[in-house]
């Protein structure tokens, strides 16, 4: 190719291949795909049941004292700087003393990591244990960004199976024949995404011990933490800090419904120093150094909102996520084309298994969802997305009007695909 008489060369860039899988196996993607089977001539609104974000809802709107504080934050004029990769000492110290009410030990400022929301928590930590070689243990059903995440970090992801009959407890069996010595450590999510299970003391005692035993820590994924509303009680992983090291990624974004502020952490809960000594804290800390940090404002904000938020306010939502869960729970139950295996004790999500044997013109569970997409103008996620072939996670953290909607919808679909049209 010429231009003006010289030999041009062909333009050389390209984009990451890895970009391709990523952005397809994600749970917004799937949302967009089905949300593109709607039929745009239905005037009923769009039902989201697919997406855990209950902030657009009146119900789940966060306390006056978060947003007192956010503003308060911004009109000081104390935080429009940079705050640095290790951030701001005083927003550190909140969240420190926050985690350790539930520790039978004290955090400090230097045990937290602020972030950018849960999912650069996730990518910091993979990041980091990303040695080559390494693979890391991830619960199946699973939430889809660990998968992608350490596979683009070229981390080998291996699975171990959630039991549903057991209340969704970890099959440590399966823990132990797939950890080896290249192994960087297993994630656990609790409350649980997307099972809606909260594990018991006992259960978690033992996964500590055996991850003692193989010699790996624990990533304990508690974004969900305290919204509990079953038999269990919420029990921190970090409790066990002086069984295994454990690194525990939360935010503010569901306890608080303000996923939009971005605000997360990774608490080192490691009381005897393992994860220092090997390095693990400093390259954290490194590794930040080299991304984002959370806006300023919103960690100025942090110590007033932690401090001044009202029990009355958790109480609240916990009482509606426990009602509309019920109501979940017990509508599907008798729509006679699922097979509901436990009701959800936390989180914001139920996980249900389609009986495909009762339902004529569906061949698996993404087609049951772009269909119910296009009839009925309903948004649940296909449990594909999460590992789990033909089952379906409904997000239940809505206005209560759109969840008995939504309901009424799906039971309509369901009895317009039954076979025999029951």
């Amino acid at each position: 190719m010429a231009e003006n008489g010289m030999e041009r060369k062909p333009w050389r860039f390209d984009f990451n291949p890895k970009l391709r899988d990523a952005a397809s196996r994600n749970i917004r993607s799937t949302v967009d795909l089905l949300r593109s089977n709607i039929d745009r001539s239905d005037a009923r609104p769009v039902i989201p049941l697919g997406h855990g974000d209950p902030s657009s809802f009146p119900s789940f709107r966060t306390t006056a004292v978060a947003e007192a504080a956010v503003v308060s934050a911004v009109r000081s004029g104390d935080y429009n700087c940079y705050g640095g990769s290790r951030n701001l000492v005083p927003s550190r110290r909140a969240v420190a003393e926050y985690l350790s009410r539930d520790l039978p030990y004290q955090l400090t400022p230097d045990d937290v990591f602020l972030t950018m929301g849960c999912l650069h928590a996730i990518e910091t930590v993979i990041s980091v244990l990303a040695r080559p070689g390494a693979n890391i243990l991830l619960p199946r059903p699973y939430y889809p960004f660990y998968e992608v995440r350490a596979q683009f970090s070229g981390v080998e992801v291996r699975y171990f199976d959630l039991l549903p009959d057991r209340g969704w407890e970890i099959d440590l069996d399966a823990v132990e024949a797939l950890a080896d010595d290249r192994t960087a450590g297993m994630v656990i999510i609790n409350p649980g995404n997307p099972t809606g299970s909260v594990l018991s003391y006992g259960h978690l005692e033992k996964v500590a011990e055996t991850a003692r035993k193989l010699g790996i820590m624990i990533i304990a994924d508690e974004v969900y933490g305290h919204l509990v509303f079953g038999n269990n009680p919420f029990v921190p992983m970090g409790v066990f800090g002086s069984v295994v090291p454990v690194l525990t990624i939360g935010s503010i974004s569901k306890r608080w419904a303000v996923p939009g502020w971005r605000l997360g952490w990774i608490a080192a809960c490691d009381p005897d120093g393992i994860l220092k000594d090997a390095q693990i804290v400093k390259y954290i800390n490194e590794y930040l150094s080299i991304t984002s940090e959370p806006v300023t404002f919103i960690q100025g904000a942090i110590p007033e909102i932690i401090k001044n938020t009202t029990q009355d306010f958790f109480d609240k939502m916990i009482s509606l996520l426990r009602q509309m869960g019920s109501m979940c729970y017990d509508r599907v139950q008798e729509m006679g084309c699922f097979h509901c295996r436990h009701k959800a004790e936390g989180s914001m999500f139920m996980l249900v298994e389609l009986d495909l044997s009762r339902l004529q013109d569906i061949t698996d569970d993404v087609d049951f969802c772009c269909k119910l997409a296009k009839e009925e103008s309903l948004i649940i996620l296909p449990g594909s997305t999460v590992g789990l072939p033909n089952w379906l996670r409904i997000t239940f953290a809505v206005e209560p009007s759109s969840l008995e909607d939504g309901l009424l919808r799906l039971k309509a679909f369901c009895r317009r695909h039954a076979k025999g049209g029951k």
